[in-house]
Parts: structure tokens; C-alpha cells; sequence
């Protein structure tokens, strides 16, 4: 597993070639829940989301190395795969990524205008499989999560601004593989011990969930079908695994809260959110349902690449009505 130090060097290696994002806060909000809430925005990360952290992070290792092949290659269902096109090409990287046909047209574009390749697979399964058949010795594998490089690079988002971890008393995050929140547990309990981390995931994607509650991790046959598509992995790994059983609590969350919380932070905070990033606001408010009293705490947004056809479907109804002060908000949705 690895430590902060690793994180600490990874932040030192990538911090110029990304964006120390903003933190935000709704004071409308605050006002109705009675806490405090933080929203760190990734949304305004290099290519909309978290993920150029980890790719980045783990071709820049290598290249300090001396260890970049003449290729990378990789999976994704969207985010991962335009951050590692981005990534790759900042050092005149060959990039080929494997997507499966579900991917929104949006990513597809937005990973080619980065110079990658995009191979269109059938489903996941296939994408996976592909990738793990290439073989060439000029080709060097850089996953979407099940990476230590990867899980490094994506803790580096508490170091842009680590004082806010002084006033928190916990942290929420999506869960997909899980290398986000591995990061993060590592980084931000390196610095506050007393600090919660808390994952959220949907109902109908709850593997993370399974496998924590069983002690083996549960895999899909098919991905999951979700709005919230930056988590519609197969399964956790192994390496993410690990981490994953340290958390404090993992919160299930169905698709109408998600497209709730994905209209009222967009009406909050006026900006653009993915269904991924409504998670943590999700599993937010049921932790703070049961807090006896005032809390401050971390909401990550995740990103903001949001095709129009999910637009669409988080809009089909007017959510807004229903305020996030309503004590049986979960159930009126």
C-alpha cells in the first residue's frame, strides 16, 4: 500500500501540469442543512475530472524513470481516458484507448482531439480483455485505478489546499475502482487521524459495498446500469481492495438522489456537475441526518464531462421543488 510520502512526491512531481482546484460552498445551503459543507470542484480540473491526477502522475514517474515505452495503453469509460490521452501527450505519448460502446460520443471526441486512439469495444468485459492482451514490448499499461501511481496521483487533491481538513470532520467521495477514495484515505488521515472517510456508490453499483460486507470482492458480469457513469466498473481490485476495508462507512444511493443532488449543485453552486460527482452529496446528507450536532465537512466533486443525453435525463423532472432541507428528502424522491 502506499504511504504519504508517496503522495507528498507525487504532488511535488505533478502540481505544475494540473489546476490546484477551487473550494466551494453554498451559504443557501449551510443555511438549510446546518452544517457546514465544502465542495472541492474538480469539475475545473484539466480535462473535467479528477483523473488527470493519476495519469499524469504515473507518466511522469515513469518518464523520470527512464521507463516510457513508445505506447500507453488503457480502459475506460470516459474520464480515464481522456485524462491519460492528455497526460501522454504532454510527452509525445502514442495512446490507445479502449471504451466501450456505451461511452458517450462527448468523451469519445474529447479523448481523440487529445491525440488517443479510441478503439470502441462491445461492453466493458471486452475492453478489459483487449487491453490486457496487448503484449507489445513497446506498450506500457497505465489502468484507470488498480495502480499504486494512479491511487498516488489521485491523493494529491487534498494537497492543494490541506487546511480545510483542520475544520472537517469527514470526507466524502465516490466509489468506482476505488483508487479515488484509496487516495484520499491515505492522504487526508495522514493529516487529520480523526477525520471520517466515507464512500458512496449506487444501489444498482454496489460491488464496492458487497465486497467489504463479504470479505471477497463481488464482480459484475455485465456494467452496471447507472446514470452515474464515471462508476460503472466491473469490480474493485485487489490493491484498491486493501484500502477500501479501512474506510469508515460505504452509503448506497439510488438514482433519483443522484439526479436530486446532481440538479441542486449545479443550482448551488452554478456550475456543471456529473451524475458521479451527486454521489458524495448523497451519502453526505444521510451521515449528517444522524449527527447530533453541527458538522464541517469535505464534498468531492468529482467532474463535470456530462453528455447531453445524461443532461437530458437528470432534467426529465424539476427537482428543485423539493428542498434539500425537507427531513424526508430520501423518500419524497
Amino acid at each position: 500500500m502506499i504511504n504519504f510520502e508517496s503522495i507528498t512526491k507525487s504532488h511535488e512531481r505533478i502540481r505544475e501540469k494540473i489546476h490546484a482546484t477551487p473550494i466551494m460552498t453554498s451559504t443557501l445551503l449551510n443555511q438549510m442543512l446546518g452544517h457546514r459543507i465544502y465542495f472541492k470542484a474538480e469539475n475545473f480540473q484539466l480535462t473535467g475530472s479528477f483523473k488527470i491526477r493519476g495519469a499524469m502522475n504515473a507518466i511522469a514517474k515513469l518518464h523520470e524513470q527512464g521507463q516510457l515505452k513508445e505506447r500507453v495503453v488503457t480502459y475506460s469509460s470516459g474520464n480515464h481516458g481522456q485524462a491519460l490521452a492528455k497526460a501522454s501527450s504532454a510527452f509525445n505519448l502514442k495512446t490507445t484507448v479502449y471504451m466501450p460502446e456505451y461511452t458517450s460520443a462527448v468523451k469519445q471526441l474529447s479523448t481523440r482531439s487529445y491525440g488517443a486512439q479510441v478503439v470502441l469495444c462491445k461492453n466493458r468485459q471486452e475492453a478489459e480483455r483487449r487491453v490486457a492482451q496487448e503484449s507489445e514490448h513497446d506498450t506500457v499499461l497505465i489502468p484507470p485505478f488498480d495502480h499504486d501511481d494512479v491511487i498516488a496521483g489521485q491523493g494529491t487533491i487534498i494537497l492543494d489546499d490541506p487546511t480545510v481538513l483542520d475544520c472537517c470532520d469527514a470526507i466524502f467521495a465516490p466509489i468506482g475502482g476505488g483508487g479515488f477514495i484509496s487516495g484520499i484515505s491515505v492522504s487526508a488521515k495522514a493529516l487529520n487521524k480523526k477525520i471520517k472517510i466515507i464512500g458512496a456508490e449506487p444501489v444498482c453499483a454496489n460491488d464496492a459495498k458487497r465486497s467489504v460486507q463479504s470479505g471477497k470482492i463481488f464482480r459484475w458480469n455485465d456494467s452496471p446500469d447507472t446514470i452515474a457513469d464515471g462508476v460503472k466498473t466491473l469490480s474493485i481490485s485487489e490493491r484498491t481492495f486493501d484500502y477500501l476495508k479501512t474506510i469508515d462507512q460505504i452509503y448506497e444511493i439510488t438514482e433519483n438522489e443522484i439526479m436530486y443532488w446532481t440538479q441542486w449543485i449545479c443550482h448551488l453552486l452554478k456550475i456543471q456537475c456529473e451524475p458521479t460527482s451527486a454521489l458524495s452529496m448523497a451519502a453526505a446528507l444521510k451521515w449528517l441526518r444522524s449527527e447530533k450536532k453541527p458538522r464541517s465537512i469535505l464534498v468531492m466533486l468529482t467532474g463535470g464531462n456530462i453528455a447531453p443525453d445524461t443532461f437530458q435525463k437528470v432534467w426529465r423532472e424539476n427537482y428543485l421543488t423539493l428542498s434539500p432541507g425537507t427531513i424526508s428528502i430520501e423518500h419524497s424522491i
